[in-house]
């Protein structure tokens, strides 16, 4: 006690060096704990977008993640409806589900014939009420402007596509959308209807009910579960910007009904995988178990899998290596800041107590007492400054959180408001404050040794 009340009183001699030293250590933790609570709340909304769009989990045919795009007919759920049952009704996994939903991905291309254009696009069948419940998740609180399904209400026939393919398709106007340059001049009327073989499948898959002709009707080509071509007469209800260029490029968005009378036909019709929604992303573990036990059992004579999310959109993980990386560069730079730091305050120290270090080694005190004293020194600047630094970035963080800014994670377009998550981050607070501590000690050390070391008689004739 002793120690450290000296080592107290030594620091509130110099007080303006002290409170130099314990500034550049608050601000160095402040960032550290600014930027891990920036980078928490990223992760957290980048993860909440994922599993709105795919779920935590999907159940798939074997290998459809790595053949099966170019096929879905091939690499389709046949008693998809059966396994909805079986996992909705499971007593284990029941109380852990939010939504539980079929989906079809297709291609094929898209053709505004009266316009003389078409384009590869990649269709999803979704069912468009479970879907926008899964848009719904959010499990941190992170308040996302996640906007809905805009095929709510529609007919059967009706799409949502990307605004690149509404640019390719000569559609922005009739779906009014803006920043969208206008395309060359279209061939005359006489060149634009469709080929004979084409309008012909049209016709076939038309019904009594199918409203005229409009400028926001486009036909999707297609190959059927025969590999014979098909064709669909579609509406354009709007074009939505879905972030990243080539995706926007390509997305097509329809009821499941169609997508699957489009590939299917008469056949029985299937998807390509069923999407699964926990309440919480800490039940994906135990939601995999025993969904593994399930396929084994009640299904294992059909070849399905389970992924997750994280497996699913592999930018996810590289976002937080990413993150993890900027953070351990970030902490490092100021821990070496702080090592300098406090190493110069110590060292000065010793320096000017020269003479007081020679006079306590002549009444006694052994080396490692001088030692411990400077280091005490250092042990207290680390504490102190650790402690207005975590309240420090507290306070910033709550001031950001409350000042209403907002962010667009990277392949989005709409936005999240800013947060950075400091409380309730023990890991993070705890672990930035030992750190801290630890470094000031470590900085206090070679001082400490080397004032130990001095000669008492140099020490007592020092100037």
């Amino acid at each position: 006690m002793n120690t450290f009340s000296l080592a107290l009183r030594n620091l509130l001699r110099n007080r303006r060096r002290s409170l130099t030293t314990l500034l550049a250590m608050m601000i160095g933790i402040c960032a550290v704990l600014i930027f891990g609570g920036y980078a928490r709340n990223s992760i957290y909304a980048l993860q909440t977008g994922y599993v709105q769009v795919h779920g935590h989990l999907q159940i798939q045919h074997k290998n459809y993640f790595l053949y099966g795009s170019g096929n879905p007919a091939a690499y389709g759920i046949a008693n998809y409806q059966r396994v909805i049952d079986a996992v909705t009704h499971d007593p284990v996994l029941a109380p852990m589900l939010t939504v539980v939903t079929p989906k079809l991905q297709l291609g094929g291309i898209a053709g505004n014939f009266a316009a003389g254009v078409s384009k590869n696009v990649i269709a999803s069948g979704i069912v468009v009420g479970e879907q926008n419940r899964m848009r719904a998740w959010d499990d941190y609180g992170s308040m996302s402007y996640t906007p809905l399904f805009a095929l709510t209400g529609t007919s059967p026939d009706a799409v949502v596509i990307g605004t690149g393919v509404a640019r390719m398709l000569q559609l922005c106007a009739p779906l009014k959308v803006s920043n969208c340059p206008q395309a060359p001049t279209a061939p005359p009327s006489d060149e634009r209807a469709a080929p004979d073989d084409i309008a012909a499948l049209s016709a076939l898959e038309r019904s009594k009910d199918t409203p005229p002709a409009s400028q926001t009707r486009i036909e999707m080509l297609a190959a059927n579960v025969h590999g014979a071509p098909n064709v669909v007469n579609l509406n354009v209800v709007k074009a939505e910007n879905w972030g990243f260029k080539e995706f926007d490029d390509t997305v097509l968005i329809m009821h499941l009904a169609q997508a699957q009378r489009l590939i299917f036909g008469g056949a029985a019709p299937q998807v390509t995988a069923i999407q699964i929604q926990l309440r919480h992303t800490a039940q994906m573990a135990g939601a995999t178990e025993r969904l593994t036990q399930l396929l084994a059992g009640t299904f294992k004579d059909e070849p399905l899998e389970i992924l997750d999310f994280e497996t699913l959109t592999p930018i996810y993980g590289q976002s937080i290596r990413f993150f993890d990386s900027v953070f351990g560069f970030i902490a490092a730079l100021i821990g070496v800041i702080v090592l300098f730091t406090v190493g110069n305050t110590m060292s000065m120290a010793v320096v000017e107590r020269t003479v007081e270090i020679g006079t306590l080694r002549a009444m006694g005190q052994r080396r490692g007492g001088i030692r411990a004293l400077f280091m005490c020194e250092g042990l207290l600047l680390g504490v102190i400054g650790a402690l207005l630094g975590v309240l420090t970035a507290l306070l910033v963080a709550s001031l950001i959180n409350h000042s209403g800014l907002t962010w667009t994670p990277p392949g989005y377009v709409y936005a999240y408001p800013l947060k950075v998550r400091v409380w309730g981050d023990a890991g993070l607070i705890f672990g930035s404050a030992i750190g801290l501590v630890v470094v000031a000690i470590v900085s206090a050390w070679w001082p400490a040794n080397r004032a130990s070391k001095l000669m008492i008689v140099d020490a007592l004739r020092h100037v």
